[in-house]
């Protein structure tokens, strides 16, 4: 589990509701598990920076950078939370306000690069491939499925019709 300052809480909420335009852009695109179905979360506190974007399956970090970013003390700072966030096992991107309103596409694309093909495994579940004797079969359209319980009544309870139980 990443670390957490519950005192960023509220100051994450209020980055939410006031987000820049090139944020907003971005959002767009990346919510609703719109990238290989991966979620994304956005101005996420982790340890005791606020990040723009998350997505922890991928272990990914998206920074969109104003030009305040490109100059001065500015710069050996999101090199520390860079390295920081990176000592946690985490990749981050970076990307200016103007990569984001101007190139999108090419935003979008670098970000769907560096999300892996499959989603990691779920609770539970191994990177065992299934045995070459068991079938696997595709299904290509949804079949009709009768209920065994008769019109009316489904896992054998009464919903008001007779019938036996």
């Amino acid at each position: 589990m990443l670390p957490y300052n519950r005192n960023l809480k509220q100051y994450s909420r209020q980055l939410r509701e006031n987000m820049t335009d090139a944020e907003k852009h971005l959002w767009v695109k990346v919510r609703m598990k719109q990238l290989k179905g991966y979620q994304f979360y956005r101005q996420k506190p982790i340890g005791d920076y606020i990040v723009d974007f998350f997505c922890p399956r991928a272990k990914l970090v998206i920074e969109i950078d104003g030009s305040h970013h490109l100059v001065g003390e500015t710069i050996e700072y999101d090199r520390i939370r860079d390295d920081y966030l990176s000592s946690l096992g985490l990749r981050v991107l970076r990307f200016t306000n103007t990569d984001v309103l101007t190139d999108i596409g090419s935003v979008v694309d670098s970000i769907r690069g560096r999300i892996p093909l499959n989603p990691p495994f779920s609770k539970g579940e191994t990177g065992v491939p299934c045995p070459p004797s068991r079938k696997v079969e595709t299904v290509t359209s949804p079949k009709t499925v009768t209920s065994p319980f008769g019109k009316g009544r489904a896992r054998g309870i009464s919903t008001g019709t007779k019938g036996v139980r």
